[in-house]
C-alpha cells in the first residue's frame, strides 16, 4: 500500500529531523530535539489546508483564474471553486522525485509541463538542508519555453510552539504594510500601514483574538538581508526567515482549520495574491533563466 503522500524522505542533523513527501515536495514534519516546530500531517494522510506544500508558479489566488501576459489572455482551472479562484499554483499534488540525497539534505524535482492556462514548461527543484541554523529550503525554477514565463513561488508551513490555540502565543512580524482583502473571495482590495493597528507585530506581542489571514510586506531586514518572524509559546520558540527574493509573507491563524487556531501559517511568497493580474513583484522568467530563492526555520529556546 502506497502512502497518500507517497515516498517519504527523512533528513537529520544537530538535533533537527525533517520529513519531506513525494506528493507536492511537502514538508510533512520538522522537529528539534523531539519538539515539533511545524503542524504537519500523518504518514497515513494527505496534506490538508496546504500544510507544508510548495506553491508554484504562483502562490495564493488568481481572480477567476484569468490573467493577461505579453498581450495574450489565459484561463486557468478554478481549483478554489467556491470562491471562483485559481489557488496555490499547479504543483501542490505533483510527483516530486529525488535527484540528490544525503543524511542531512534532499533535493527533489518535478517538471511542470506546458498546459492549458499556463503554456510554459518549467523545471522546478527544492532542496531541504539541515545545518547549524536549522532547516534551509531552497526553491528554484528554470524556464525551458521559448518565451518569458510569468512566475512567483511560495510555501505553506504551519508553525507550532506547543498546543494551541495561538491566542496565547507571542508573535514578532517585521512588516509595515498589510493587504486588505474581501471576506468572500479573499482577494486584495487595498493596503494599509500596520502602525497603530491590531496587526502591528513589529514588536513582540500576544496574538490574542486577532484573526490573521493577510499578506504582509515592507519587511524590516537584518544586515544579512533576511526578514525574521518569531513565535514564542509554551514549548519554546520558532523562527521563520526569508531571503531578499521574498518581499511578502502570508500569515494565517487557521481559524477555519481543525483544530481552529491550533497553529500559525507563515508563508514565504515572492509576490502577493493575484500578482498575475496586478503585476506586483511578478517575475518574468526568461527562456533558460534559473531563479533560486531561500527561506528557513530555526528553533528558539
Amino acid at each position: 500500500m502506497l502512502r497518500p503522500s507517497g515516498e517519504q524522505f527523512t533528513i537529520d542533523g544537530g538535533g533537527y529531523t525533517a520529513t519531506v513527501t513525494e506528493s507536492g515536495g511537502a514538508l510533512r514534519l520538522l522537529s528539534y530535539e523531539g519538539r515539533e516546530l511545524v503542524a504537519g500531517f500523518g504518514d497515513d494522510e494527505q496534506s490538508s489546508g496546504g500544510k507544508g506544500q510548495l506553491l508554484a508558479p504562483w502562490p495564493n489566488r488568481i481572480r477567476d483564474g484569468r490573467y493577461e501576459f505579453a498581450g495574450k489572455s489565459y484561463q486557468l482551472g478554478l481549483t478554489e471553486a467556491s470562491r471562483n479562484n485559481a489557488s496555490h499554483g499547479l504543483v501542490r499534488w505533483a510527483q516530486w522525485l529525488p535527484i540528490e540525497e544525503s543524511k542531512s539534505s534532499v533535493t527533489l524535482a518535478t517538471r511542470l509541463m506546458a498546459q492549458s492556462g499556463y503554456p510554459w514548461t518549467l523545471d522546478l527543484e527544492v532542496t531541504y538542508a539541515i545545518g547549524p541554523d536549522g532547516l534551509t529550503v531552497t526553491q528554484s525554477a528554470t524556464n525551458h519555453a521559448d518565451s518569458p514565463a510569468p512566475y512567483a513561488s511560495g510555501a505553506h508551513p504551519y508553525l507550532a510552539v506547543g498546543a494551541g490555540p495561538v491566542d496565547a502565543w507571542t508573535l514578532t512580524l517585521p512588516a509595515r504594510t498589510r493587504v486588505l482583502s474581501d471576506p468572500e473571495r479573499k482577494l486584495p482590495t487595498a493596503s494599509e500601514a500596520t502602525a497603530s493597528t491590531a496587526y502591528d507585530f513589529t514588536s513582540a506581542k500576544t496574538i490574542g483574538d486577532v484573526v490573521l489571514d493577510h499578506a504582509f510586506t515592507d519587511l524590516d531586514r537584518d544586515d544579512d538581508g533576511r526578514a525574521r518572524v518569531t513565535i514564542q509559546g509554551p514549548d519554546g520558540g520558532v523562527e521563520l526567515w526569508v531571503d531578499e527574493r521574498h518581499p511578502w509573507l502570508m500569515v494565517y491563524s487557521a481559524d477555519d482549520q481543525s483544530p481552529a487556531r491550533g497553529s500559525l501559517a507563515v508563508e514565504p511568497m515572492t509576490a502577493p495574491p493575484d500578482a498575475f493580474n496586478s503585476g506586483t513583484d511578478l517575475i518574468e522568467l526568461a527562456p533558460d533563466e534559473r531563479l533560486e530563492v531561500s527561506w528557513g526555520i530555526t528553533a528558539l529556546r
